[in-house]
């Protein structure tokens, strides 16, 4: 061997172990996916009037609306955008999708356990928004998310439904409404100020059906 093509040969082994070397050092880590608890999000709240001791109609009619993706509320004012997921008013979730949405959201509502549901089944059908009497996410005791107890007047989560949420963007995510009452009690009464939800849910930021 010449010597120059022994240092040609030396210089391809030092890069070829320098590169190795490199990926060995700074090996890529996936994080993990992690559920996000999202506490006292008012959902249009009414207030008792000192006149009549009753409560009002919703005090201002409107959703709130929220970005799973952002973690965060989002202004009335960008409604016709897909900016938001989901909508929240009274016992009433929409969904930002359908034909009186910009978004390309949808959602369904899947019988089991939070943690078990791991990815979108392949047989899941979202629904969207199709007016306001017709919900992804069907209003109504025993229909949708909750059940209403006339004894009591307390709304309660349904145990073991679990909503798959197509966002706005067109990503997924999987949310489970764990309270509608201020502060989340466990037993909330007669003296628990309701149209607050505290949910949690986790988002799939890279646009697949897998939640993990």
């Amino acid at each position: 061997m010449t010597n120059s093509m022994y240092k040609v040969a030396l210089a391809i082994g030092l890069s070829t172990a320098f590169f190795s070397c490199s990926k060995e050092d700074n090996p890529v880590v996936v994080q993990p996916l992690s559920a996000v608890t999202v506490r006292d999000i008012a959902a249009d709240p009414t207030s008792m009037t000192s006149a009549t001791g009753q409560q009002p109609v919703a005090a201002t009619g409107k959703f709130t609306l929220y970005s799973l993706k952002d973690n965060k509320q989002i202004a009335n004012a960008d409604s016709a955008t897909n900016k938001w997921d989901l909508g929240f008013r009274g016992t009433t979730i929409i969904v930002n999708g359908g034909a009186i949405r910009s978004g390309q959201g949808g959602a369904y509502i899947y019988t089991g356990t939070f943690d078990e549901l791991t990815s979108v089944p392949a047989s899941v059908t979202f629904s969207q928004d199709q007016s306001a009497t017709t919900l992804a996410i069907t209003t109504g005791s025993g229909k949708g998310w909750y059940n209403y107890n006339q004894t009591t007047n307390i709304i309660s989560p349904i145990p073991g439904k679990v909503f798959i949420i197509r966002t706005g963007d067109g990503k997924y995510a999987k949310m489970e409404v764990l309270s509608y009452y201020q502060n989340a009690p466990a037993a909330p009464d007669a003296n628990s100020v309701a149209r607050y939800y505290t949910f949690r849910y986790l988002y799939q930021p890279d646009g697949s059906q897998v939640f993990k």
